[in-house]
């Protein structure tokens, strides 16, 4: 089970930390992510992390803003969204998978997402 939490409204400028809670899964087998998509858009692959910790990939868009992390321990991957704009909006997905690549595109795992709002 794939749980977020965390979303909600912010100026533009501000910050939130996303949260997902991950069940039922070995997580430390598991690459975790985040995508995002708003109505109209197409999906968007936002920040990921690796299994090991040790590698972590960002959309353009927010390199420099947002920090992915994982803990094992807590069996959660946290998204950390610094210097928010308004074009951040969005409903956000945590998603998990054992391989990297379709967890960039087509992950197994996936949560029923959490609103972000960023007003101007």
């Amino acid at each position: 089970q794939v749980v977020e939490s965390g979303g909600g409204l912010a100026q533009a400028g501000g910050s939130l930390r996303l949260s997902c809670s991950i069940s039922g899964l070995t997580i430390a087998d598991y690459n975790l992510g985040w995508f995002r998509q708003s109505p109209g858009k197409e999906r968007e692959g936002v920040a990921f992390v690796h299994w090991s910790g040790g590698q972590t990939s960002y959309a353009d868009s927010v390199k420099g803003r947002f920090t992915v992390s994982r803990d094992n321990a807590k069996r959660t991957v946290t998204l950390q969204m610094n210097r928010l704009k308004p074009e951040d909006t969005a409903k956000y997905f945590c998603a998990a998978d054992r391989t990297w690549a379709k967890l960039l595109t087509r992950p197994t795992y996936r949560g029923q997402g959490t609103q972000v709002t960023v007003s101007s």
